[in-house]
């Protein structure tokens, strides 16, 4: 990590200079902030790859944020003075380098975070690192970065999108684990109906999701036609009915997979002990096959809720809004800054809903 840090900055342009948000920028290379945080990620790499110490963990951490630090500040402080004396339509961007080295050291961070805290060492590092880009955005040293600028621009339109898109994710987990449930008890049981459900779950995934959501579109506008009646439930062939519907479809492989898993997890010993006692198959259920595979369960809904914020994006296709709508937006505009407005909350949303589960899932285990 630290190599590629100090590579990016030294080989790759640090920041891009362009007259307006639609034209390629001219890359910059690097400056002496740059410099400095490069060698602070070797620093940070040479305290790891020593004896396992714990001052050295500690050490290699605070190298790691330093560089981090420094860096995005360098970033911000090297846009503000590309900026000087050019038209109010120019554009300061991060080039390669300076997102290989940010990606570089939060990788560092992390490795330094997990030396100290080995079971949440990542999401100790990742607070950290919000904090500390919250901080320096909030001295305004990043105000001057085209990122920046396309926010202030549009930052009425990212919240919205971000409370669209939380819904069509949520709802797309909620309907597919209402459906997973009963496919997942189906699947347990050996015969027709458990390949039946194989075959069904599996054979969603090789459709391409561009042909999914075309398809929910046409039967849709088909059904209306045919029921008119509809529409006052508030059902229409675009917008978050086909996104939620092509979404759930996608996460019932994983859910249904992770289900069964987590429902046969249970010992046969256990179970024959269970219903010796007079447990009807109901409270085995409940009482012993729930408790037992809790975390392959959570896994698989972590899993699938990853994936549907991911999915989610897709909604922007079909009119559903969220933040997908910004990505295709950018992209018929061509305007890099409006994808990465859209793109990097769909990041933070994934990161979010896979460290919150990762914690209760890490709850649910018990010591062996």
């Amino acid at each position: 990590m630290a190599v590629l840090a100090a590579a990016a900055l030294t080989g790759l342009p640090f920041l891009t200079l362009a007259p307006n948000r639609l034209v390629p920028g001219v890359p910059v290379g690097t400056g002496l902030a740059g410099a400095v945080a490069g060698a602070l990620a070797v620093g940070s790499a040479v305290l790891l790859a020593g004896t396992a110490r714990p001052w050295r963990g500690l050490a290699a951490l605070a190298a790691a944020l330093i560089a981090w630090g420094l860096l995005l500040a360098g970033l911000g402080h090297g846009a503000a003075g590309l900026l000087a004396g050019q038209k109010p339509a120019a554009r300061a961007a991060l080039g390669s380098g300076g997102w290989l080295a940010l990606l570089a050291l939060a990788g560092l961070a992390g490795e330094a975070a997990r030396a100290v805290l080995p079971r949440r060492g990542g999401l100790a590092a990742a607070l950290l690192l919000l904090g500390l880009s919250i901080i320096i955005a909030g001295a305004g040293l990043l105000e001057s970065l085209s990122l920046a600028v396309e926010y202030r621009a549009r930052a009425g339109a990212v919240a919205g999108a971000i409370v669209q898109h939380l819904g069509l994710a949520s709802a797309s987990l909620l309907i597919a684990l209402v459906v997973s449930v009963p496919l997942a008890l189906l699947r347990l049981r050996d015969g027709p109906a458990a390949r039946l459900v194989d075959g069904l779950v599996s054979g969603i995934q090789v459709v391409p999701a561009l042909a999914l959501f075309a398809a929910l579109v046409a039967g849709l506008s088909g059904l209306l036609a045919l029921v008119p009646a509809l529409r006052s439930l508030g059902l229409s062939a675009i917008g978050p009915v086909p996104a939620v519907i092509g979404t759930a479809a996608y996460l019932c492989l994983p859910l249904v997979s992770g289900l069964a898993a987590g429902l046969a997890a249970a010992d046969p010993d256990v179970l024959a002990a269970a219903r010796a006692i007079g447990l009807t198959p109901r409270e085995v259920l409940l009482r012993v096959r729930l408790p037992l595979g809790a975390p392959v369960l959570i896994g698989s809904v972590r899993v699938a809720a990853v994936q549907s914020v991911g999915l989610a994006t897709l909604g922007g296709l079909v009119g559903a809004g969220g933040l997908g709508a910004l990505v295709f937006e950018g992209m018929a505009q061509f305007a890099q800054d409006l994808i990465l407005l859209g793109a990097l909350p769909v990041i933070g949303l994934a990161l979010v809903a896979d460290a919150g589960l990762a914690l209760l899932a890490g709850t649910g285990e018990r010591p062996a």
